[in-house]
């Protein structure tokens, strides 16, 4: 019997990989091109929607340990990702066109995976399956999983602007990585004093928004993907402490550090295209061009593409899934990606892993497998089978969800190498059972 694997997003495309390796016959069901989301425009699998960043690769990091994990236990995507990858100082960036081309590529030629470039819009009765098609997961589609779960949520999440390089006022913009780490080229930035901060800020928080059609207008926005203008109106200095904050970067026009800082992160491999770090927006397009124009170096800025909100959906995970990903009411029905509540690319991709594993072992009539709640990605397992305090919210990979260590370690960088070290040691000791089976 073949496992079934719904949507060829990232967690998708990691599951089907997953299931394949392992020896199984994977049915790859994927609705694109016959019909797109709203955030979704290229055919190919994988694609990237806000940004090209993987975020930062240090394995010190909670983001860089997560990519060390999978990297260990086989991920195709990261592969992929190394093929086609852009300069970020210290972080992994790809080229989003070449990433979902190479991504393709790999799974159209794999023996045991059938495409099926068809929508689904029923939950299959019989064998195992995966569903993993996110955050933006289709209105027939979701209807049948809110109502087989009875706890799905929605929420809106917001999407950063892209402009051309060449229409930038590189007069006004330097080139720096944060601190001096990475290379320089990775990202622009555009330098303010006070007083252009605060005529920004005065023109932020009063520009126009666009409406929000279609979806229910009480949705919450996940604090991960705020919009800037709600986040500039939690008070004038939210900016300067948040996406514009200037800590680490010196302006060597002036050799001082300046009041706020607009990062510009290359967003192609060409560097011809720069996102705006941290400007998740729903301003009118063109309160857009107007209010990012006032930005130095922005202010003939072409846009690429302008800013937009969409519709999250996930599960109220702890009540409906278990930290194998498995559906507690159906226990050959496997989640994985957004819609189980994980928050990131690579935390989507994460558990698409552990659910292609999980579906095979299943298959194979054998014990689905946990990943050891030392390591970052068994952790965020755990957390979307057991939740947190307080009602139920996404989570990205972070070093606050892993338990301390025996011995205390003081000082952060050690303390966060100390637990990545026990992670990576821990995975090793577990991936044998898993694979040997």
């Amino acid at each position: 019997m073949k496992i079934r694997v719904i949507g060829a997003g990232l967690a998708g495309c990691e599951a089907a990989w997953q299931a394949a390796e392992c020896g199984a016959d994977v049915d790859l069901y994927e609705m694109k091109p016959l019909r797109f989301s709203p955030a979704h425009s290229r055919d190919g699998f994988a694609e990237l929607v806000c940004s090209n960043s993987l975020k930062a690769e240090r394995t010190e990091s909670a983001a860089g340990l997560l990519k060390e994990e999978m990297r260990r236990l086989g991920s195709l995507l990261l592969p992929c990702a190394d093929s086609c990858r852009v300069p970020a100082g210290g972080a992994l960036a790809v080229d989003r066109d070449a990433f979902s081309s190479a991504v393709t590529a790999k799974i159209d030629s794999h023996p045991l995976i059938c495409v099926h470039r068809e929508e689904v819009t029923e939950i299959p009765r019989d064998g195992v399956t995966v569903i993993a098609t996110g955050p933006l997961t289709s209105d027939a589609l979701a209807e049948k999983i809110s109502r087989l779960c009875g706890g799905s949520l929605s929420f809106y999440d917001a999407a950063a602007p892209i402009v051309t390089a060449e229409s930038l006022n590189m007069e006004r913009i330097f080139s720096a990585s944060r601190y001096g780490r990475g290379d320089d080229g990775a990202y622009l930035n555009c330098p303010m004093d006070r007083e252009e901060y605060e005529r920004f800020y005065e023109a932020l928080t009063a520009a126009e928004r666009a409406p929000i059609h279609g979806f229910d207008t009480a949705g919450r926005v996940y604090e991960g993907c705020m919009p800037v203008e709600i986040m500039a109106k939690r008070g004038k200095d939210t900016l300067r402490f948040g996406p514009m904050k200037p800590v680490g970067l010196r302006d060597p026009r002036t050799g001082h550090r300046p009041w706020a800082v607009l990062q510009l992160r290359r967003e192609d491999a060409r560097g011809a295209m720069y996102n705006l770090v941290g400007f998740q927006t729903n301003l009118k397009f063109g309160e857009q061009k107007r209010v990012f124009g006032m930005i130095p170096g922005l202010e003939h800025a072409e846009y690429v593409r302008c800013g937009v909100m969409h519709r999250n959906t996930f599960l109220n995970s702890p009540l409906v899934l278990s930290p194998d990903f498995s559906l507690k009411q159906n226990p050959d029905l496997f989640f994985a990606g957004q819609i189980t509540g994980v928050e990131g690319y690579m935390e989507s991709a994460a558990s698409g892993i552990v659910a292609g594993i999980n579906a095979v072992r299943r298959l194979k009539g054998k014990e689905t497998a946990v990943l050891p709640e030392t390591t970052m990605t068994g952790s965020l397992s755990r957390y979307v089978g057991t939740g947190g305090k307080g009602p139920f919210q996404p989570m990205g990979a972070n070093f606050g969800i892993l338990p301390p260590l025996e011995q205390p370690v003081r000082g952060k960088r050690e303390r966060y190498a100390a637990l990545a070290a026990r992670a990576l040691d821990d995975l090793e000791n577990f991936i044998p059972s898993v694979r040997q089976n």
